[in-house]
């Protein structure tokens, strides 16, 4: 069936791959990252509530993360993947950062 779209590159897989592999990679450090700082995180930088809550998303991103890259390497074809799914693990990131900044304000370097 012809959808009138241009063909596919042949090398577009491999592009695909080069782009989102360090991309995917830098996302799966943060949030491994973002568990060792809420390990660390005393009471006057985050609460217990907020610490738990944090770890969670942490977790759950993980998990997505791995499953998105499970896929891609279970499909038969290239697959990308879309920015509803990748803008919260961004998002999260950022918390990662800002997190690592307040720690680092108060003197706590995990």
């Amino acid at each position: 069936m012809d959808f009138g779209l241009p063909p596919i590159p042949d090398d577009a897989g491999e592009l695909l791959d080069r782009v989102l592999a360090p991309l995917l990679q830098d996302y799966e450090d943060s949030f491994v990252r973002g568990l060792v700082l809420v390990q660390h995180c005393p009471d006057r930088v985050m609460d217990a509530p907020g610490r738990e809550r944090f770890r969670q998303r942490l977790e759950e991103a993980s998990a997505q993360l791995a499953a998105a890259r499970a896929l891609r390497a279970a499909a038969p074809t290239p697959m990308a993947l879309d920015m509803d799914l990748i803008r919260p693990w961004h998002e999260l990131v950022v918390e990662v950062w800002g997190l690592s900044a307040a720690l680092r304000a108060a003197g706590i370097r995990p």
